[in-house]
């Protein structure tokens, strides 16, 4: 009786893991990902607050500041090697980066909650421009104001070093060249 009991009970509990509507992935990639509002919010010149401090190691080992790229309109990619929509827009942020560096673009990354091994992986065979390694969120973090609450996000800072997009969604070359054109066409 107790063996008969135990065969029942055992697909009661593998169907309490099947997919269907509000069901949470339960593999280790995926357990991570959180997926953003979808909102694009391009905030007025007169409304925009100041990026926060940011600097630290790349993926590679060099260090960045973001300061130093005051003068140029920042494209600010939180990604992480275990989110499917990061994988899928790095191939367009690549595109938008290559087709806007030339007019005063600058793009960063930001690895956030991943492995050093599987950043740098990532990073080498998907993207040209640098991102800072920060496994513990805390570049994120100092985004109080405009917090990126899910990956991926990305951030549009102008020329003056103020937050003027913010895009909690997958980006797609046809809708972040316009925004990139829009900010770094401002005086």
């Amino acid at each position: 009786m107790r063996r008969r009991t135990i065969l029942l009970a055992i697909p009661l509990a593998l169907a309490g893991c099947t997919t269907g509507t509000n069901v949470v992935s339960q593999t280790n990639a995926d357990s991570r990902y959180v997926a953003g509002d979808g909102k694009t919010i391009v905030y007025p010149v007169a409304e925009r607050k100041d990026a926060p401090a940011v600097r630290g190691s790349t993926v590679d080992g060099s260090n960045l500041d973001l300061a130093s790229l005051k003068g140029q309109v920042v494209v600010l990619n939180f990604w992480a090697s275990w989110c499917p929509p990061c994988r899928l827009e790095s191939t367009d942020l690549e595109t938008v980066y290559k087709s806007t560096k030339d007019s005063g673009v600058a793009f960063l990354g930001v690895n956030s909650r991943d492995e050093k091994d599987s950043a740098k992986s990532f990073a080498d065979s998907r993207l040209t421009y640098p991102s800072l390694f920060d496994p513990a969120g805390k570049v994120a973090l100092s985004f109080a104001d405009v917090p990126p609450t899910a990956l991926p996000c990305t951030l549009i800072i102008d020329r003056v070093g103020k937050i003027a997009v913010v895009i909690r969604n997958t980006v797609r070359t046809d809708t972040l060249t316009p925004l990139v054109q829009q900010i770094a066409a401002e005086k």
